[in-house]
């Protein structure tokens, strides 16, 4: 039995995060910096326990939606007139190893069977395990550059097509792509925090009462699973369904002309590069705004989210630390 997400102790920044890109996939994804054994695999299984099951199309090995995009397979069935049965399954969470090489995540195709026999057969990779489920790597910060690339411009274009000699195979690769990596064992490439929605940092708790607590549910948990799983039954219940109302509520919550003028006010005075950082914190204060049942994104609802936006994205000049940029960021949210 997974720990239920509503019983997992303090850490509210990153349960908070990973909603968000619940209720709105296309914010892009969470990286969670801090040490180990700050709950952070199990903050992310727990919430994929919680989530409702979602409907694919049966014996689809790439869950594809019945509402699409499809994967090749499904396309050839639609094209020969066969009819699309559907199944409900539960959402996961699939791991990237480290030292994966390209060919197990993206999948491969043999080419002397589609020679031989006339017909494709593709070998999924973990981008097909993922599609429509979270996407978790651990130490993000030490898997190849070239990996790292693939993921993100995978869950960038929502699409996986491999091609080799002419013939080529194509799959929907949607997923929630979670990474966590500590900053002490090595940094991630500026371009590759850049790709990553949000960022939080995760620390161990330094409160007496919540390191007790965190103990006390831990053994609740060990000792009688199924008990501790039905005292926090209510609390699950209202937090998934307050998830399903805000993904339902998203595209009605109004974007006012001041909101956007925030978002802008916000990040026309700091170092960034692009524009990413203002479409996620504008995506993210929308998907907090339906998460709190608000009609329209608030001032307060963009000075929440900003510090997740641009945690990672603060560049610091030569001979400047970069806490510098931070107390600006800090300074800047104070006067919205």
């Amino acid at each position: 039995m997974i720990y239920p997400f509503a019983a997992i102790v303090d850490q509210e920044e990153m349960k908070l995060a990973l909603i968000l890109n619940v209720i709105d996939p296309s914010i892009g994804g969470v990286l969670i910096m801090g040490e180990k054994g700050t709950a952070k695999s199990t903050t992310v299984r727990a919430l994929a326990d919680l989530l409702p099951e979602i409907e694919v199309i049966k014996g689809c090995r790439f869950n594809c939606s019945p509402l699409g995009p499809f994967c090749s397979d499904c396309l050839d069935k639609m094209s020969n007139g066969d009819v699309l049965e559907t199944e409900k399954k539960k959402m996961r969470v699939v791991e990237l190893p480290l030292g994966v090489t390209e060919d197990r995540v993206v999948g491969t195709l043999d080419i002397e069977h589609a020679i031989k026999k006339g017909e494709k057969r593709f070998e999924p990779g973990i981008l097909a395990e993922a599609n429509r489920n979270f996407l978790y790597i651990d130490e993000v910060n030490l898997l190849e550059d070239h990996i790292v690339d693939l993921l993100l411009d995978s869950a960038a274009m929502g699409i996986n097509t491999v091609e080799r000699e002419g013939i080529s195979f194509t799959h929907p690769a949607r997923f929630i792509l979670v990474g966590t990596m500590n900053p002490e064992e090595g940094e991630l490439r500026p371009q590759l925090l850049d790709r990553f929605g949000l960022c939080v940092q995760v620390n161990s708790l330094r409160d007496k009462a919540l390191r007790t607590e965190v103990l006390k549910r831990k053994a609740e948990f060990d000792d009688a699973p199924k008990k501790f799983f039905k005292k926090w039954k209510q609390e699950q219940k209202i937090l998934i369904e307050k998830i399903i109302k805000a993904k339902e509520k998203l595209k009605k919550v109004k974007v006012s002309d001041k909101a956007l003028s925030n978002v802008v006010e916000i990040t026309s005075k700091l170092s960034l590069d692009g524009h990413r950082a203002d479409i996620v914190i504008l995506k993210s204060a929308r998907a907090y705004s339906a998460f709190n049942e608000k009609e329209e994104i608030t001032s307060e609802d963009i000075k929440k989210v900003a510090p997740f936006a641009l945690r990672h994205r603060l560049k610091r000049l030569p001979f400047e630390d970069i806490s510098t940029e931070a107390e600006k960021l800090h300074a800047i949210l104070e006067r919205i």
